[in-house]
């Protein structure tokens, strides 16, 4: 085992963590969420990821997005991610998608990965992820932030999770009113990344048919159980 991942183990097994190496994960979102998702996955040593983002970096990200810089403003989101990670562990490969997600490339974009991760911030476009990964047969992780709150849940195949929650609902979601801070998108990232790593390894409980809801605010965490 690489130097890199020998603080991984006993958290994963030595076979657990040379597993994570033949792994894909597309993650389809770069910025807030995405950002530290793709950062965590890629520290872990899951061995392909595929970033995918159609956005530059706009000085309004700076505040909270881990992939962002000075020097970073006006470059896309996906390239940045490929260019970070081959900084931070060159032993993965990084797949940059610089285009729009829609539900015309989306299919092609996702075929061949273990796991999704949504860390978008448009509930239409959820809404089609879950409808595309729900056909490939692939697991959704999803994750969204406002403000001082936020959400996850693991989306297996036949769930429909999203579609049960989200239904009728606007297309944008909370954080245009309530703000993006720094600390939320980076918790729920966390979650977020241990929801991945437990599909990958076939271990542990995961939050299929329930909404962990988080209020960093008053420090409550709510497990919703999602029938």
């Amino acid at each position: 085992m690489e130097a890199r991942y020998t603080r991984n183990v006993a958290t994963l097994s030595i076979e657990e963590n040379e597993g994570l190496k033949n792994c894909t994960v597309c993650v389809v979102g770069c910025g807030g969420l995405g950002g530290y998702i793709i950062e965590m996955l890629g520290r872990l040593g899951v061995g392909h990821i595929t970033a995918i983002d159609g956005d530059g970096f706009e000085e309004s990200n700076l505040n909270r997005q881990i992939l962002s810089d000075i020097e970073s403003l006006g470059i896309n989101k996906a390239l940045r991610a490929k260019e970070r990670m081959g900084k931070v562990n060159p032993l993965i490969e990084i797949k940059a998608v610089t285009e729009r997600f829609t539900s015309l490339n989306g299919r092609e974009i996702l075929e061949g990965a273990q796991v999704v991760v949504d860390a978008l911030d448009s509930i239409e476009t959820r809404l089609m992820l879950e409808n595309l990964c729900e056909e490939l047969n692939i697991p959704l992780v999803h994750g969204a932030i406002g403000g001082w709150y936020g959400q996850v849940t693991t989306v297996l195949p036949g769930d429909r999770t999203l579609s049960r929650f989200y239904g009728g609902r606007v297309s944008q979601g909370i954080e245009k009113k309530l703000g993006n801070p720094s600390f939320t998108p980076a918790l729920v990232a966390s979650i977020e990344v241990s929801e991945v790593v437990k599909l990958l390894i076939k271990r542990g409980e995961l939050l299929s048919r329930k909404m962990l809801v988080i209020d960093l605010l008053e420090q409550e965490y709510e497990v919703i159980e999602l029938i």
